[in-house]
């Protein structure tokens, strides 16, 4: 692939993708101020000194976005890469299989999924300890229904070709059925859901910080800043923006890398079977 190939948005998405990966990484050595550092009166206003402002707390609201891109990133692509293996592992056990075994993990997965996701989230986060492994695990396990429907549908496709049986007759067995013949097959559709389902983790986790059960202050996180100053809304303040205009942002960077890889791989796709 050819760096000319690429196209402007995707660069777009590549960079704002990249320069929230750089203040997740370097946010000790970037930012002007520490993360829960008080350095002024609340809710001051931009200035030369502080480009975003304050906070309802007088904290320098640029240092708290540059160390909530690390929390924020951390718990949204933890979540998205355990949802995915679960989901992916069960669906494509279930289409290969089929049986007793499909219908035991569909109608699992139904059950689940019949549970509205967000009351769910917050039964479960109100009574269990409140700290990020257990944020990850929750919305891991959410969000792999999602996952577990969209897998099983691409699978069970794949699963009925020739080259399948083929290999079933050969003796080959589940795992090396699924790594070799129907996972190299459904990248596309799954590379796709991968970048909704992160950009998905992404708006989760702020509503559940939002509402006070993601990530617990004084960390900073992107949900929280907004829920921290929201009343600043009120009055003039833009405080609640920033870190709003950010996980918007953020979200549409993923979106554009996603749509760019997933006509690149159905290109490729296609351009296999002509030959």
């Amino acid at each position: 692939m050819k760096l000319k190939e690429i196209p402007f948005t995707a660069w777009i998405g590549l960079a704002g993708i990249a320069l929230t990966l750089i203040c997740a990484f370097f946010a000790p050595y970037i930012a002007p101020y520490g993360e829960t550092e008080v350095v002024g009166d609340v809710w001051a206003p931009m200035s030369a000194q502080f480009p975003f402002g304050l906070d309802n707390l007088g904290r320098d609201i640029l240092s708290r976005l540059i160390y909530g891109a690390r929390t924020t990133l951390l718990v949204a692509l933890s979540s998205t890469v355990l949802s995915f293996t679960m989901g992916i592992v069960f669906s494509f056990i279930a289409a290969v299989n089929r049986g007793w075994i499909d219908m035991g993990l569909s109608r699992l997965n139904d059950l689940m999924m019949s549970i509205p996701t967000l009351i769910f989230a917050l039964v479960v986060l109100a009574t269990l300890p409140q700290n990020i492994t257990t944020l990850i695990i929750v919305m891991a396990i959410l969000d792999s229904t999602r996952v577990f429907r969209l897998g099983r549908a691409v699978a069970l496709d794949v699963a009925v070709m020739d080259f399948v049986e083929a290999a079933r007759l050969r003796g080959e067995g589940t795992i090396w059925i699924i790594l070799r013949e129907i996972l190299p097959n459904t990248l596309s559709p799954l590379l796709a859901e991968f970048g909704l389902r992160f950009a998905f983790a992404i708006l989760f986790l702020s509503t559940l910080s939002f509402l006070g059960l993601g990530i617990q202050p004084p960390a900073a996180d992107w949900g929280g800043m907004v829920k921290d100053n929201k009343d600043g809304i009120i009055f003039g303040i833009s405080a609640a923006l920033m870190p709003g205009a950010a996980i918007a942002l953020l979200t549409i960077c993923v979106n554009l890398v996603v749509d760019w890889l997933l006509r690149r791989t159905s290109s490729l796709k296609g351009g296999r079977g002509d030959a």
